[in-house]
């Protein structure tokens, strides 16, 4: 057995990093030449070499935290701080989204007509397919919570509330789709539809990402690697959903419900 003076874990030599850099700048490069009509050959190969060094990276940390028991209570903490420093990063990412949009809707210009939302921009009725996504979303944050306090206490809920937040998720993509798809207006129409198309979608991918996450912690659990007491993975997953959530909560209020009132 390893034998080790410190609570700290040395991370072994991994090829991973260094591919993600390359393919990370692979995929850069791919969008740019997609982008201006040339070949996606690239950005596809890029993507999926990207998808396959995430799924080897992952598996490892996997193996170092439930198999190898790599993962002490100080590297826990190290690992949840450093979520905590990355959703505050996408708050900021947000955060500018947001900026750009009460910047030109408490003024707007002479260009788009004086008028919040621009003349001749309809906006959708936010007391349709945008309220339906509101209560899908809180209803997840309610079911993703109960399936963590039903782990915390061996309850058999667990996985039957992780399978119900994941459904939501699903098809909270679902009504995005069919929002997007009756849109009277798109991403080039001025700068809200700039501004909006580029929020609700970067909410929209964080979602998938967010459902995608929920799956692997569905399939670790079913594979017993998640008890009571230790469950590192779930637990930032649940923060993570919880901050799509929020950010939701002033999507709506903001890009649906002001431009309609």
């Amino acid at each position: 057995m390893e034998k080790r003076m410190h609570p700290y874990h040395m991370v072994d030599q991994s090829p991973w990093p260094m591919m993600t850099a390359i393919t990370s700048l692979g995929l850069t490069s791919g969008l740019i030449n997609m982008f201006n009509s040339k070949s996606k050959f690239l950005m596809l190969i890029s993507m999926m070499s990207l998808i396959f060094i995430s799924f080897q990276w992952w598996r490892d940390i996997t193996r170092e935290s439930t198999f190898q028991g790599k993962h002490t209570q100080k590297v826990i903490m190290s690992v949840k701080f450093g979520m905590i420093l990355f959703i505050f990063s996408e708050i900021m990412f947000f955060l500018s989204f947001f900026w750009t949009y009460f910047h030109s809707g408490l003024t707007p210009t002479m260009e788009i007509g004086l008028t919040w939302p621009p003349t001749n921009i309809f906006p959708f009725n936010p007391m349709e397919i945008p309220l339906l996504n509101t209560l899908v979303l809180i209803s997840s944050g309610v079911t993703i919570t109960w399936s963590h306090h039903s782990l915390m206490h061996k309850s058999k809920n667990t996985i039957k509330a992780l399978i119900l937040t994941i459904s939501l998720g699903i098809i909270f993509t679902i009504l995005q789709g069919m929002e997007y798809w009756m849109s009277s207006f798109t991403m080039s129409d001025s700068i809200f539809g700039s501004i909006f198309f580029a929020t609700t979608g970067m909410h929209g991918i964080h979602v998938i990402i967010g459902t995608l996450f929920m799956i692997i912690c569905l399939i670790r659990m079913k594979l017993n690697h998640f008890t009571n007491h230790h469950h590192t993975g779930m637990e930032l997953m649940i923060w993570y959903w919880h901050f799509v959530d929020v950010v939701w909560l002033f999507l709506y209020l903001s890009y649906y419900w002001w431009p309609m009132n």
